[in-house]
């Protein structure tokens, strides 16, 4: 039986790009290093954070191996593989390369809106030709539908290469409830960076994280401080992060953390449409924000 290996702080990595638009390498391997260096226990790669319906299987391919040169082995890689056609997720399963990879997260079909047994049958499908641990990504706020605890459960229970799930429901009763019913092997990671102190207080095994791909030393320090029982200290670190949580998506992600690690020097500002950055005055506020960051 497969063990959740993805706890801690994981990084929800942007894909950063130059003014013209093309990936920025460059600026693509000091992020990695960066996170590398300050308290990262794993990352995500090329899901909703990093803008991966815009980018090409190409850039999909040289982003991918140039994190694996990268990270070498020294934290665990989870690489979204997901979508609404189950039959085409597990043909792009079958053909993928999954080298140098540890583990694989994959949505809730989205926009066709299937019932909880649909979900239940996706997700059996899926594990049934896996060669890597599954992360399932909950997240109705931008797929339609809500995965309920009791089908989380059952899929954990029958399928026991499906590790965990990035619950981004916004419920912490669902949290709770999946948290009380789940098998050993499986965990709760968080989807949300402003109920990360909540979840990981009740039980969850950390987080995939927007903010960390900016603050992660920050971040990290919060949660390890939790894990250890110190929940006043995580507390203070926790709302000190409270403002800067809702400014981080008040214009959509990725657009608060580009602005953020652009104010920062790690990256230019840049999106790539339909998405756009982030108003000047959530900007400002966010510039400001940071200034006053003394942790």
């Amino acid at each position: 039986m497969a063990q959740n290996i993805f706890k801690g702080l994981g990084i929800a990595l942007v894909t950063p790009f130059k003014p013209n638009g093309e990936v920025d390498y460059v600026a693509l391997k000091k992020l990695v290093e960066y996170q590398l260096d300050n308290g990262a226990d794993f990352l995500c790669i090329l899901a909703t954070t990093a803008e991966t319906p815009c980018l090409t299987h190409e850039e999909k391919d040289e982003i991918t191996k140039l994190i694996k040169e990268l990270v070498r082995g020294r934290i665990p890689i989870l690489k979204y593989c997901g979508g609404n056609n189950t039959a085409a997720v597990i043909d792009e399963i079958r053909h993928t390369d999954w080298t140098g990879i540890d583990g694989m997260l994959s949505i809730c079909p989205y926009y066709n809106k299937p019932s909880q047994e649909g979900l239940y049958q996706h997700f059996k499908a899926i594990a049934a030709v896996s060669p890597l641990p599954i992360v399932l990504y909950n997240v109705p706020g931008r797929t339609g539908v809500n995965m309920t605890s009791a089908t989380t459960v059952k899929i954990a229970r029958h399928c026991p290469n499906i590790v965990g799930i990035k619950e981004a429901s916004g419920r912490l009763e669902q949290v709770d409830e999946i948290i009380k019913d789940k098998p050993d092997n499986f965990d709760v990671i968080s989807g949300d960076d402003a109920l990360t102190f909540p979840m990981i207080a009740s039980g969850a095994a950390g987080v995939i994280s927007v903010i960390g791909n900016a603050l992660p030393k920050q971040f990290s320090r919060m949660i390890r401080l939790e894990f250890k029982g110190e929940y006043e200290a995580a507390r203070k670190i926790h709302h000190m992060f409270t403002e800067l949580y809702s400014l981080l998506f008040v214009d959509g992600n990725p657009a608060g953390v580009k602005a953020l690690l652009n104010d920062m020097g790690l990256i230019d500002n840049v999106l790539r449409l339909p998405l756009v950055p982030t108003k000047i005055e959530t900007k400002d506020k966010m510039a400001e924000i940071l200034k006053r960051m003394t942790i």
